[in-house]
């Protein structure tokens, strides 16, 4: 399937793994190739981030991907659907850091803390320290297949960078959740990167 990504494409997915070495992370997210999506410059995908109002408010679209991060990678729904229930995921967020510190719930990095990408009860570095390289998480894979539906939809013979982001807009999660809080649904992407006459 790489044969067919464009250089954008391929640009996006070195750095995710950028975005992921920076950051500490065991494994490339879907947070990471969104980032590095931001990073792009020229071509339809920082187009439709600067028709969106995407790029101007960057540091807004971080600190939201961060905040989502804090509360253990909970998308606001499912926050939301919590707290139906009568739990406060606020509360429970205040309870961990306070017993853990800051940041205890978001997540595993090399440094040994412990969260969702650390369930496999290993001391933090996994395939990491195996293999020296740092794997795909499965929804980061997910988003990566689903831009090849993408391009074949839309009847393109190749997979640039903006079959990644209309991937990763249409995937229910915290990437798609961020840009739509930002204005960039999947409709809307499309829109401003694929006009119609």
């Amino acid at each position: 399937m790489f044969e067919r990504f464009t250089k954008d494409a391929r640009a996006v997915v070195t750095g995710a793994v950028a975005q992921a070495e920076r950051a500490d992370a065991d494994s490339v997210t879907d947070e990471h190739l969104l980032l590095s999506l931001l990073d792009l410059d020229g071509g339809r995908v920082a187009f439709a981030f600067g028709a969106l109002g995407v790029t101007d408010r960057r540091a807004s679209l971080e600190a939201a991907l961060a905040d989502a991060r804090r509360r253990g990678g909970m998308t606001k729904a499912e926050t939301e659907a919590l707290a139906g229930l009568g739990i406060d995921v606020a509360e429970v967020v205040a309870r961990v850091e306070e017993a853990h510190g800051a940041g205890a719930l978001a997540g595993a990095g090399r440094s040994g803390r412990s969260g969702r990408s650390g369930r496999s009860g290993r001391s933090g570095r996994g395939r990491l320290a195996l293999s020296g390289h740092r794997p795909f998480t499965p929804g980061a894979k997910k988003v990566i297949e689903q831009s090849l539906r993408v391009a074949l939809g839309r009847k393109d013979r190749s997979i640039g960078a903006e079959h990644l982001l209309l991937a990763l807009a249409a995937r229910p999660g915290i990437a798609a959740e961020v840009l739509a809080e930002h204005g960039a649904t999947y409709g809307a992407l499309e829109r401003a990167m694929f006009p119609r006459p």
